[in-house]
């Protein structure tokens, strides 16, 4: 980022110095040789940075800074100083002064506290950004304005107004339920009921009585009648998540329903005619699936009718500054002012490449508004994974090695379980551990039954 900088000095050879090197690394530079010029020119131009010597004539450096300060409060000032006037520079960072630095000093050095003005600029302006796009924004709920998300968005509007089946998606955590509800928000059944229901929370046996209702009687437990979740959407829309994990006797019964508009309640001989539209969505790859014999095609084509693919966010990072900034809002509490991020947390945050997508930033934003206070968020007030994250020279994200590692055996072990179905003693057996270390080691990587569930 460019900035518009003042040199205050009165001794010529220093300018002469100085200002090559801030030109050379991209930055207007102008110069004063006392301190009333400067002052003239602060009062008349702006500046983002004032660099000044604290020795002046005419006027001192002291007063050129307590100067902008009043007429320029957003202006940064460095202090050039000699060893025996440090007490005044500390002084005035006390009052609002950037930095300062002591004569003779290395002029690269000096360059370098120019680029940190840089960059703290720049999320500034990125984060003013995101605070007007949100304050603009008639829905908040689906943060975004890169290319990609702004198409999603064009076609997901569209898409809303039709009566067509709609397939949504994309990897875990990008916000598929969130532009499912944006879709039934915005259609002509806005008025009619919202009913979502995951298909990988119920075993097969129950899955069809919670889909499509049941007789009392119609199984052991069933010690009422009950309508299913298709009834209950009658007139609105029913949200299928995680749809690849239905079982293929309920998408037998599923492509029925899709394609009469009738359910039939288990336990009865009945045929219930239901107006529902319906949306799903899933992580997993559904033509793997029906290579796999896991999923029917023709059930496939009747619910992707049309599709709508999330991208990932580390294919949008133009979104990340939107993102952080709501994520701020929401997580800081309510009676305290919304939380700054630093330079430094910033830089870790626009190299990680965020696997969990926009539910690991939120969980990530919350986890540093807690540690820090309320202050500003530094690099300590992140998770480990995305503090310890370093850039490599082509400026892709390096994981430390102790995260790498820890994600290959989470890997693993979810493959083992995977392998051997869920089985705890024979993944054991196939991973030459004990089925302890087994349960401790699952314990320690978070590893939950409805994760080891999903992975099969």
């Amino acid at each position: 980022m460019q900035l518009r900088i003042l040199l205050v000095e009165d001794d010529a050879d220093i300018r002469h110095a100085v200002m090559p090197a801030l030109r050379d690394a991209g930055h207007d530079v102008v110069e004063a040789a006392d301190g009333a010029l400067a002052v003239g020119r602060i009062s008349a131009e702006r500046f983002d940075v004032v660099i000044t010597d604290v020795r002046l004539p005419k006027l001192d450096g002291l007063a050129v800074f307590r100067h902008a300060r009043r007429v320029a409060p957003r202006t940064d000032v460095i202090l050039m100083t000699s060893f025996g006037a440090v007490t005044d520079a500390v002084g005035a960072l006390k009052e609002g002064a950037y930095d300062y630095l002591t004569k003779p000093f290395d002029v690269e050095e000096l360059v370098l506290r120019v680029g940190g003005i840089a960059e703290k600029r720049g999320l500034e302006r990125d984060l003013e950004a995101a605070r007007a796009q949100l304050a603009g924004a008639a829905d908040g709920t689906i943060i975004g304005a890169s290319p990609r998300m702004l198409k999603l968005l064009e076609r997901l509007s569209m898409v809303a107004e039709s009566e067509a089946a709609v397939l949504v998606t994309g990897e875990t955590g990008t916000g598929k339920e969130l532009v499912v509800q944006r879709i039934h928000a915005r259609s002509s059944r806005r008025t009619g009921p919202f009913v979502a229901v995951n298909c990988a929370a119920f075993p097969e046996t129950l899955l069809e009585a919670e889909l499509f209702g049941h007789a009392k009687g119609a199984f052991t437990g069933a010690d009422r009648r009950r309508d299913g979740r298709f009834k209950a959407a009658d007139g609105g829309t029913l949200f299928l998540d995680e749809i690849a994990e239905m079982p293929l006797s309920a998408q037998a019964k599923l492509l029925r329903v899709l394609q009469e508009g009738v359910i039939e309640p288990l336990g009865t001989n009945e045929s219930v005619r239901v107006d529902v539209r319906v949306v799903s969505a899933t992580h997993r790859d559904l033509r793997r699936r029906i290579a796999e014999g896991l999923f029917r095609e023709d059930l496939y084509y009747r619910l992707n009718v049309v599709g709508l693919h999330i991208p990932p966010l580390r294919e949008r990072p133009g979104d990340l500054p939107l993102l952080l900034h709501h994520f701020l809002r929401i997580h800081s509490p309510v009676d305290r002012a919304v939380s700054e991020v630093s330079v430094r947390a910033w830089q870790a945050l626009s190299v990680y490449p965020f696997l969990g997508n926009v539910r690991e930033l939120s969980h990530a934003v919350q986890h540093a508004v807690v540690l820090s206070g309320g202050k500003t968020i530094d690099l300590e007030h992140l998770p480990d994974d995305i503090a310890n994250v370093t850039v490599a020279a082509d400026g892709r994200a390096l994981r430390p090695l102790t995260a790498v590692l820890k994600q290959a055996e989470r890997e693993h072990l979810m493959k083992a379980l995977a392998m051997a179905r869920g089985a705890r003693t024979r993944a054991a057996e196939l991973l030459g551990i004990s089925r302890k270390n087994l349960w401790e080691k699952l314990r320690a990587h978070d590893i939950s039954d409805s994760d080891v569930e999903e992975s099969l």
